[in-house]
């Protein structure tokens, strides 16, 4: 399996209700692209203060890496991916990707 996780710094005038569509639309794409067992999203909760300002994120759990390097190259999910860079403050500077193998 592989853990897909994306960690965003959000533009601060996005609202609660904006991120809540950003993230109805990740978990919208485990209708259309085969092999994504789960997906989970939500604010940073950790007490730690070591987020580097990543106060929101996703997991999307792939059942291998070749289900996640389709999900990738989706029209839909490119499409998704498009709305959250343009929610990130800074672009692409403003996520950070880490795929895990479990």
């Amino acid at each position: 399996m592989i853990l897909h996780c994306v960690f965003v710094r959000f533009k601060a005038a996005l609202q609660q209700a904006d991120k809540q569509a950003i993230y109805d639309a990740i978990a919208a794409l485990k209708n259309v692209t085969p092999g994504i067992l789960d997906v989970k999203s939500g604010p940073n909760v950790s007490p730690e203060g070591l987020n580097g300002g990543f106060l929101d994120g996703f997991i999307v759990t792939f059942e291998s890496p070749e289900a996640r390097d389709a999900y990738l190259v989706h029209p839909e999910h490119i499409a998704v991916g498009e709305r959250i860079v343009g929610s990130a403050d800074g672009g692409l500077s403003g996520l950070m990707v880490f795929d895990m193998a479990v």
